[in-house]
């Protein structure tokens, strides 16, 4: 039997191995072996078992004798070993031929010359056991007790070593599936943002050394949100999947393909030895987009937008690759999608100039850098300013004026455009108060603000102009909303609701812009819309063409049939003026009666009660023109 110090120096060496980080098949090969060296057997093995009742999960054994018997065992599920484990007490064979418990086992292994066996389960509290250890002597006989209870001590500390190792690998691995995750996306298995940038980081390492060039696709889908509108998000995953696989299938060896988000990939392609490598893979990817995705229920076509950029060979790679790469995918989308673009620089920096200019507009009501000017509404039939259109003005102080046309898009972009749309609303009823103080009110001026879609259909609009009506004193009467088609189409029963609240307060509603859009005429019929305000397109073209002067005479005729006031925009010429003036349209407004100006210019102005152009045309006939 072993003595107590054989028992220390393996107890110490079991301690020595479980204080390392390897493996438990090895750990399973060192114990063995220091038993074998201290107990009175020919060999021994372990098995552990696995945690589902599944196949053992691990074995080991000092010979290849003591690993046949081990295999045995799990290949028969059943044998000394077999039943320590499952009974969880030792299991003594002193004469494997004349035992009647497990003839099968015997009958496999009695020819390799195993004659006794004792085994003794690794317990693991009231779990039950996690395996066995199984001790083989080529000569029948029994082990005394002192040597039994040795085994089964070693076999318990055994057990408390392995199960530190197997908790210490469990953590190994589960940090390692925690690491997996957070750097790849858990629908597709691809890339990550977080990796992407990382290996993006790694590549401009290797392209500095090398001299190669370095490209970036940067690929959307296109209309890939109608796909999750109409069919649900369960299948616009599955799509996602599909485009994965279809664009891994275009790849080169080398290649990084990533998903950033949503239904946006991006590509990684280094060493390249020529840029236009990129622009072929880009051709094979719109290929392969073209064809449909044959998905569980239903086939699907979708195409993708793609954006280009690279840097030159042996060049500075620029660090906003991504972003150029995500600017060109953009303009392949303006450009109408399904197809790819590499980077045009000249559009980068204007897309530059317009985010320069989108930080610049947070706080610039806090600057006063905007104003507000007015271009007077002039009557037809005898040049009367009847109103105002107040239009925004934003004074940058580097850049100078920045154009409208810029100004709100911008606005709407940052969402800024509510806050900027509800100054200027404030601004023209405080100056119209002032400018229609004690004037008659068969006299008073209105005025005119352009309203965009962000914010006609944001939270209670109605609800904020009617307290901006009340805190000024301003009379909703002399107040008109303008929106274009745009504002109806983009929500349609949602437009409908606020208009129709905003003439419940007493304001005017003006199409703007009329003819510009889809000119459908059911927005006349259907939308609560006071005047029609007709774009400047069909107001040049008067006096040119007979076409021109039956367009824009059948609008007018159109408006008044409907009860709806017309005013012309664009008015430049005199020319124009009469023409428009023949053909009953009731009011005008443009360059040639004013430019927008400031407030205090409309003060001196409305001191005349005329244009100063009105006593040079004298007055102009209107037959047949509608009261007002």
């Amino acid at each position: 039997m072993a003595t107590d110090q054989q028992l220390a120096d393996v107890l110490s060496h079991f301690a020595r191995t479980m204080a390392t980080d390897l493996p438990i098949r090895t750990i399973l090969d060192r114990m063995v072996e220091s038993i074998v060296a201290v107990m009175p057997v020919a060999s021994a093995g372990v098995t552990l078992r696995a945690a589902d009742g599944g196949p053992p999960c691990a074995m080991a054994a000092s010979n290849a004798a003591a690993f046949r018997f081990e295999r045995v065992q799990a290949e028969l599920g059943d044998g000394p070993c077999h039943e320590a484990a499952r009974a969880g007490h030792a299991v003594a064979v002193a004469d494997l031929e004349r035992d009647e418990r497990f003839r099968s086992f015997a009958a496999e292994t009695s020819p390799a010359g195993l004659r006794a066996v004792f085994a003794f389960p690794l317990r693991h509290g009231d779990r039950g056991a996690i395996g066995a250890l199984g001790l083989y002597q080529d000569t029948a006989g029994s082990l005394d007790e002192a040597t039994m209870r040795a085994a089964q001590t070693l076999a318990d500390v055994a057990a408390a070593y392995i199960l530190g190792a197997k908790a210490r690998q469990e953590l190994v691995d589960m940090s390692a599936r925690f690491q997996e995750a957070a750097l790849h996306d858990s629908l597709t298995g691809l890339p990550n943002r977080v990796l992407f940038g990382q290996r993006m980081e790694h590549a401009v390492l290797r392209t500095r050394r090398s001299g190669r060039a370095l490209g970036v696709l940067f690929a959307d889908l296109d209309r890939f949100k109608e796909v999750n509108d109409l069919y649900g998000h369960a299948v616009g995953d599955e799509l996602l999947i599909a485009v994965a696989e279809r664009l891994t299938e275009s790849l080169r060896p080398g290649d990084t393909l990533a998903r950033l988000s949503g239904d946006e990939f991006v590509i990684l392609c280094e060493d390249l030895e020529d840029p236009s490598a990129v622009e072929r893979l880009a051709e094979r990817i719109d290929v392969g987009m073209n064809q449909p995705f044959i998905l569980d229920h239903l086939d699907l076509t979708v195409t993708a937008s793609i954006g280009i950029a690279y840097s030159g060979p042996g060049g500075d790679v620029p660090e906003q690759l991504l972003t150029d790469a995500d600017t060109a995918m953009y303009q392949a989308k303006r450009r109408g999608g399904a197809g790819h673009q590499v980077l045009d620089l000249r559009e980068r920096e204007r897309a530059d100039d317009r985010a320069t200019l989108s930080r610049d507009l947070d706080g610039v009501l806090a600057r006063g850098e905007l104003t507000a000017h007015y271009q007077p509404i002039v009557a037809t039939d005898d040049c009367r300013i009847l109103g105002v259109e107040a239009l925004l003005r934003w004074t940058h102080p580097t850049r100078g004026d920045v154009p409208p046309a810029l100004l709100i898009p911008l606005a709407e972009e940052s969402n800024v455009i509510c806050d900027i749309g509800a100054w200027i609303f404030r601004r023209a009823c405080e100056d119209l108060g002032r400018w229609n103080h004690g004037g008659e009110p068969a006299n008073r001026l209105g005025v005119s603000v352009n309203v965009s879609a962000h914010e006609l259909l944001s939270g209670d609009y109605p609800g904020r102009i009617a307290a901006v009506l009340a805190e000024t004193g301003t009379d909703p009467r002399l107040v008109t909303v303008e929106v274009t088609e745009s504002v109806l189409i983009k929500d349609p029963s949602r437009a409908l609701m606020v208009l129709t609240d905003l003439k419940e307060i007493g304001m005017k509603v003006a199409l703007d812009d009329f003819g510009t859009g889809y000119s459908s005429l059911s927005y006349l019929r259907d939308f609560p819309v006071d005047v029609v305000k007709i774009d400047r397109s069909f107001v040049r073209p008067l006096g040119e063409h007979h076409d021109g002067l039956t367009i824009f005479a059948a609008i007018v005729d159109l408006a008044h049939a409907l009860r709806k006031t017309t005013i012309a925009e664009g008015m430049e010429t005199a020319r124009h003026f009469r023409r428009v003036a023949e053909l009953g349209c009731e009011a005008c407004q443009g360059f040639y009666f004013a430019r927008p100006m400031p407030a205090p210019d409309i003060d001196r102005l409305l001191h005349g009660g005329r244009l100063p152009v009105a006593a040079a045309m004298g007055p102009v006939p209107v037959p047949g023109s509608p009261a007002r």
